[in-house]
């Protein structure tokens, strides 16, 4: 009979991912393999609170000459080496563009931003207090409000660690907004489209809805929000944030909820910081409803939500590399969801480092 002796932690299979219409490879029982490979340096943790020679200081001399204010809260800025600018030309001089359709380009045109998240470089999310992680909130919603008059897609990410290639470690993230929607936007779009026309509600509404009654890869939740480890996640402790409430857009969250997402970050941001004692290096990102005057269109199948991607997966030394078969085939993973989410759900929620604090 089908299914007859599968058991979850010990078989391979695949499983599909809506979001991405694309499948991982899950293979529990290479969790067993010993570790022979490549061991990343420890994560630095005796970051000075400040460091004048450090360009995202309060006062600091950025590398265009600029000074930064001494600001005390979030502080934000243009990037000095940008990606996009808001001026580039159209590229109708590059060699074959209208000549044939397998060699293709548009215009690329945009801005990009930095924002600090506190004055002092040796603090970050989970260790900030609700009321500053509320302040980081609130400068998202206005800086989506402001960039999304002019452009549809805005894209908030902060990339913490040097392992996901951050090569400051002081709290910041980073804002581009573009005049085309990116790769992984227009896919979410479609697909998220189309389970709508298909079921008749939202996507990430329903599968939030679902996990919320499971609670099987459940991490944290609250009157607003939840966490989950996605049942299709790649990355081995990779998160979805989502909202109990269909809102489509970081700006249209209300009070109350913004104060419980400020709460729902810093208690999951601590579980990770946990896991294995170390400031837990991730990409993260908001995902919303491209600005719908510029698509002309309704964006009523889209529901906010934040994408975690931590690299770790056995130790603080131990990463996932996305390699060989995973760049070739397909995603695949070895630590089982469901496995993630209960070490997750079971870590304590109070920072190890204010528990040795105390302990001193």
């Amino acid at each position: 009979m089908p299914g007859a002796g599968f058991v979850l932690r010990e078989h391979q299979h695949i499983r599909y991912n809506p979001l991405r219409d694309d499948w991982v490879l899950v293979s529990a029982h290479r969790m067993k393999r010993p570790w022979q490979g490549q061991g990343e340096k420890p994560v630095q943790e005796d970051v000075p609170r400040y460091d004048p020679s450090n360009p995202l200081c309060p006062g600091a001399t950025r590398a265009n000459g600029k000074v930064n204010p001494e600001y005390e809260s979030t502080f934000v800025f243009d990037n000095d080496f940008p990606a996009l600018e808001p001026d580039a030309p159209e590229p109708s001089c590059l060699p074959g563009v209208g000549d044939h359709p397998l060699f293709r380009s548009a215009s690329a045109q945009g801005v990009c931003k930095v924002m600090c998240f506190h004055p002092w470089s040796d603090m970050t999310l989970p260790l900030m207090a609700l009321p500053e992680i509320r302040a980081v909130i609130d400068k998202w919603a206005e800086l989506a409000v402001e960039l999304g008059a002019t452009y549809p897609w805005v894209q908030i990410f902060e990339n913490k660690g040097a392992m996901m290639g951050c090569s400051n470690p002081h709290p910041h993230c980073q804002v581009w907004a573009s005049n085309f929607l990116p790769n992984e936007a227009r896919l979410e779009d479609r697909t998220q489209r189309e389970h709508l026309q298909a079921r008749g509600q939202p996507l990430l509404l329903e599968y939030g809805r679902l996990e919320a009654q499971r609670k099987e890869r459940l991490v944290v939740e609250n009157t607003d929000w939840l966490v989950v480890v996605p049942y299709w996640a790649v990355w081995p402790f990779q998160t979805l944030l989502l909202p109990r409430r269909h809102v489509t857009q970081l700006q249209d969250l209300s009070a109350d909820e913004r104060d419980s997402l400020a709460s729902i970050m810093k208690r999951l941001l601590t579980k990770y910081d946990n896991l294995f004692e170390v400031s837990f290096p991730y990409s993260m990102g908001w995902h919303g409803a491209p600005t719908g005057s510029h698509l002309g269109e309704d964006c009523g199948h889209w529901l906010l939500h934040a994408h975690y991607y931590p690299p770790l997966l056995r130790s603080a030394s131990v990463r996932k590399f996305m390699v060989g078969y995973e760049m070739l085939a397909q995603a695949q993973r070895d630590l089982t969801p469901e496995q993630a989410a209960q070490r997750l759900r079971s870590l304590p929620e109070e920072h190890y480092r204010t528990r040795a604090q105390a302990a001193q």
